[in-house]
């Protein structure tokens, strides 16, 4: 299990991520959710040892990862910005981290460079971003940690590489009981892969659930009518988001109620259909967003 114990990381007198606690079970796969420079890499620098937090800690089976090689033993971390030394293999590298990581298979390691077609004697910097990008995959999971912390592990892969590697992700993490945690800006790569989503927006966690339960609480309707209507049609209800076209509303509610459906039925729409929302509208609607008029961005 790895646990996140209000955790606040600060640099000089920025503060990068701010009292941030949820916590990722044995078996299961957490998805890091949030804008480029949300806070999501320091919160992974932060659980794999390699920053302290000002405040709070960061836990792995009720031990602190700072600055605990037994725990990095049982952890790996994939960054974002890989690094390879210069002459470095594939063979060379899991003889490394085969003196390191107590559990490492080079059985496994065989298996997973003949499903990703690389050659393990070739230069890894020779290799394209995506071809590192997986000798890092099949490294960590012959590894066989018992942790594993991924930083938008997708980039630079291909559809199909993308979905060996969730499979492989799933596959792993259910038979080894794993706590896997992997962070991305998107969503459509995570919303079929995590079993827990948490989303990173001005420096806070603003939301930590299930994806199956992600939806439960909004409430999305369309509205048709037989007129042009407007934002004022709509004053007396309470709402999260509207969007009009002409004579079409799409209102969003944090859970509408029996009350706020009466509200809507009371505009006389000739017609109201009530639609779940996607995790990616979810997102959306819990981020800071900006409204911008791009018409008047070129205006002289």
């Amino acid at each position: 299990m790895i646990e996140f114990k209000n955790v606040t990381k600060k640099f000089g007198d920025f503060t990068a991520v701010e009292d941030i606690s949820f916590v990722i079970q044995p078996s299961s796969i957490y998805g890091l959710i949030g804008y480029n420079g949300a806070g999501k890499t320091t919160l992974l620098k932060t659980a794999a040892g390699i920053y302290k937090a000002e405040e709070g800690e960061v836990l792995m089976d009720g031990v602190s990862t700072y600055d605990n090689d037994t725990i990095r033993r049982q952890m790996f971390y994939i960054p974002d910005d890989l690094y390879f030394p210069m002459n470095a293999t594939i063979k060379s590298m899991a003889k490394f981290y085969a003196d390191y990581y107590p559990n490492f298979s080079f059985k496994t390691l065989n298996n997973l460079v003949e499903v990703f077609g690389l050659d393990p004697k070739k230069k890894i910097r020779g290799f394209s971003k995506g071809m590192q990008r997986q000798t890092e995959i099949i490294l960590a999971l012959a590894s066989h940690p018992k942790f594993m912390l991924l930083d938008e592990t997708f980039d630079g892969l291909d559809p199909q590489k993308k979905e060996i590697t969730k499979k492989l992700f799933i596959e792993y993490v259910a038979e080894s009981e794993c706590s896997l945690i992997i962070s991305s800006h998107n969503l459509p790569e995570l919303s079929d892969l995590c079993d827990n989503v948490g989303l990173i927006n001005g420096k806070k966690l603003t939301m930590d659930c299930s994806v199956y339960d992600i939806s439960a609480n909004y409430s999305k309707f369309r509205l048709i009518f037989d007129r042009d209507i407007k934002e004022s049609d709509f004053k007396d209800i309470e709402y999260k988001s509207l969007d009009i076209d002409g004579k079409v509303a799409m209102i969003i509610f944090d859970k509408a109620t029996g009350e706020e459906k009466q509200k809507l039925n009371a505009l006389l729409p000739i017609a109201i259909d009530e639609y779940q929302l996607t995790m990616e509208e979810v997102f959306l609607n819990e981020m800071e967003d900006k409204k911008y008029d791009i018409t008047k961005i070129f205006e002289k």
